[in-house]
């Protein structure tokens, strides 16, 4: 198997609930043509992958995942996941040690639920399955993952994550939020991850708190946190060449570390 395209790392970018692989879709260009292989896979229910009859468990996306990089021949990545891409590339670490080579957390904490917050996840998934409110549900909480400045002055991307949201099979996020709503503590994996990596946040993420990220960060061993002025949790699209930079920078320093071994 191959790590490398080149000399080029290649790269993984995993989507957030309730959006497809196209949130991504400026970084791929721009990684794309910098020369890395760029893998943007649908998960598990969403686009056009199918959900499968599997219970839900992010340790399932994780071994898809695993799965696609070998029918690709390749070892080893950086990997990037924003909000559930980012619970589901710590899942990826657990199950498959040493096949990342850098790491960039978006929109994602370390630590599992809550009692209560867990509780809130069961709940939306058992919503957003009842025919008569999941249009409403959708409608209602999709435009709170942009930041408040996003939803204010970019009334496109709005639409944009709207479609994505209303795009989603019911089924799939039920499924999603329950495995997500069952993830483990994750600390402890990241402390032993000693790679490149960067956790990113948005000053206006109403989702996860920059206490959270910076707890995130610190558990990794060559982490760095960086937060983005006036985004909320999806980074990615709310600040996209800044994004593009952060990864481009994060593959640079992966390629580095490997040449001073």
């Amino acid at each position: 198997m191959t790590s490398a395209v080149g000399s080029h790392l290649p790269i993984v970018l995993l989507h957030a609930l309730p959006l497809n692989s196209g949130m991504w879709r400026s970084q791929t260009a721009a990684l794309s043509a910098r020369g890395h292989l760029v893998l943007t896979p649908d998960q598990r229910g969403f686009g056009t992958t199918p959900l499968g009859t599997g219970p839900p468990s992010l340790d399932i996306v994780a071994d898809d995942l695993a799965a696609l990089l070998d029918e690709h021949g390749i070892h080893d990545v950086a990997l990037a996941g924003c909000s559930m891409g980012g619970y589901v590339a710590m899942a990826f670490l657990r199950r498959h040690p040493g096949r990342v080579r850098a790491l960039a957390l978006l929109a994602s904490r370390a630590t599992a639920d809550t009692h209560e917050t867990a509780a809130e996840r069961l709940r939306f998934a058992d919503l957003v399955l009842d025919e008569t409110l999941h249009g409403q549900v959708v409608r209602r909480t999709a435009p709170l993952l942009l930041g408040a400045a996003t939803r204010a002055h970019n009334p496109d991307l709005v639409e944009e994550v709207l479609a994505m949201a209303e795009a989603a099979p019911p089924e799939t996020v039920a499924w999603a939020q329950r495995a997500i709503a069952g993830r483990p503590d994750s600390l402890p994996v990241l402390r032993a991850t000693d790679v490149p990596a960067v956790v990113v946040t948005g000053t206006q993420d109403e989702l996860v708190s920059p206490e959270d990220a910076s707890r995130t960060a610190d558990a990794l061993p060559r982490g760095r946190l960086v937060v983005v002025p006036g985004v909320g949790h999806l980074q990615p699209m709310e600040a996209a060449a800044q994004v593009t930079s952060l990864l481009t920078t994060l593959l640079d320093d992966a390629m580095t570390a490997d040449r001073n071994r």
